[in-house]
């Protein structure tokens, strides 16, 4: 039997502070595709199976379904929840709203024990998205809105940057600025304690343009065979520490 809507949900989103930061190695992906007349969509994904295989969700998973292959929109979260969001500070109140234009992609497969997820938004201005990983992250907050019964998450330094994208006439840019340096710090120090268990993680930016990349400021970038793929891989905690790392300049060709 296929699990029920608020069942597949309330699994994915319990799991998201685990899998952005959790204690085993895991590789992410963010898939930015922009169109010509600057539209386009982002995603970040990531293999799930050896997470879920730990905490024993996907071995629950099996037991009650054949496979699991379905969408879920933040949209209609938000709205089911609203009356609980109502409840919280305004400060949080809007960091949850900025999950409105998301979706998530859940997939697995109990015969392999394989999972995969995907989260991502479409866009008509690339100057939208922001942070992906970041606001990834605060998905997870909903699951633990007053009234749903979940454990209050632990506390994070969040909001110590801002991050900027832009695509014009043929330029693109990636720019984060670190916007609380002191806490920044007090933020990438904590990550000492989980250098060791996320060890060999990576995070992958992929840039797929329009057009071919005449030019890039990413001098450790690789292209794809067609030229129109840029992509850019890091140690998953320097990127954390810093998320500057993977800002570049991207020139593509009339």
């Amino acid at each position: 039997m296929i699990l029920k809507t608020a069942q597949l949900r309330g699994r994915a989103l319990a799991f998201i502070p685990c899998l952005a930061l959790t204690l085993t190695a895991c590789n992410f992906t963010e898939d930015i595709y922009i169109n010509s007349d600057g539209t386009g969509s982002v995603s970040l994904s990531f293999d799930a199976s050896e997470m879920m295989a730990m905490a024993g969700a996907l071995n629950d998973t099996v037991e009650k379904t054949k496979a699991m292959d379905s969408v879920m929109y933040f949209s209609d979260i938000l709205d089911e929840k609203k009356d609980s969001i109502a409840q919280l500070s305004a400060e949080e109140q809007e960091r949850l709203e900025k999950l409105r234009p998301y979706r998530m992609h859940i997939k697995a497969d109990p015969e392999t024990e394989e999972m995969t997820l995907s989260f991502g938004r479409d866009f008509d201005d690339i100057a939208a998205i922001g942070d992906t990983f970041e606001t990834f992250q605060d998905a997870s907050a909903l699951e633990n809105t007053p009234g749903a019964g979940g454990t209050p998450p632990t506390p994070e330094i969040r909001g110590t940057s801002e991050m900027e994208f832009s695509f014009r006439k043929g330029v693109f840019k990636r720019q984060t600025t670190i916007t609380d340096p002191e806490r920044h710090k007090m933020k990438a120090d904590s990550l000492a304690e989980s250098a060791s268990f996320l060890s060999g993680s990576t995070y992958t930016l992929k840039i797929h343009f329009p057009s071919r990349v005449k030019s890039t400021t990413a001098s450790e970038a690789t292209l794809s065979i067609d030229g129109k793929t840029l992509i850019r891989q890091v140690d998953l905690v320097d990127y954390l520490k810093d998320p500057k790392i993977l800002d570049l300049e991207v020139v593509l060709e009339d």
